[in-house]
């Protein structure tokens, strides 16, 4: 049984928030100092990453050990029937949305509330040793190879030089219509 009302539980969750967490953005600006270029957010994918490294088809999820259930079954019981279920449910959500990442070729790393505000270097350089692994590998595989890596799913094959040759030409049609 709940101990707010329907409205004040409403009002509490409507606070919490599931993107940009001081977590993320701490993760985020320690990787973006060290030189990483990554996407935020691609809700292309399944349960839409924290931290997507494109080039290298790997993506960071940053969970909060309460909402994720870290050692979950040590501490279930402590909890009233709503949040236990409540809790389940986002497990099992993220198990099925790292199976379909990684069916599409897509190495998940899992990083931990308490991690990151214990040794936040540590989990830095785990992701870090990670990426380097994996651009040893992208680098040595050949594209025709059956081993290679997949593109990620949003990946377009358009050149460089033709993405430009066409904002050009739009640019000029433009200017032409007295856009």
């Amino acid at each position: 049984m709940d101990n707010l009302t329907k409205s004040q539980r409403s009002l509490c969750m409507s606070r919490v928030r599931n993107r940009n967490t001081n977590l993320e953005r701490i993760v985020r600006s320690e990787l973006f100092k060290r030189g990483w270029r990554f996407r935020k957010h691609v809700k292309s994918l399944p349960g839409s990453p924290d931290i997507v490294f494109a080039q290298y088809c790997v993506v960071v999820f940053i969970d909060g050990d309460f909402w994720h259930g870290y050692r979950f079954p040590a501490w279930k019981q402590n909890l009233s029937e709503f949040w236990a279920n409540k809790i389940q449910k986002n497990r099992d959500r993220d198990r099925r949305n790292f199976a379909k990442l990684r069916r599409l070729g897509w190495r998940v790393i899992r990083v931990w509330q308490h991690q990151i505000t214990t040794d936040l270097n540590s989990v830095i350089s785990q992701v870090e040793s990670f990426l380097e692994s994996r651009s040893n590998i992208s680098r040595t595989k050949s594209a025709n190879s059956p081993l290679a890596l997949p593109n990620p799913p949003w990946y377009n094959n358009q050149t460089v030089e033709s993405s430009v040759a066409s904002r050009a030409i739009s640019r000029i049609s433009r200017s032409e219509s007295g856009i």
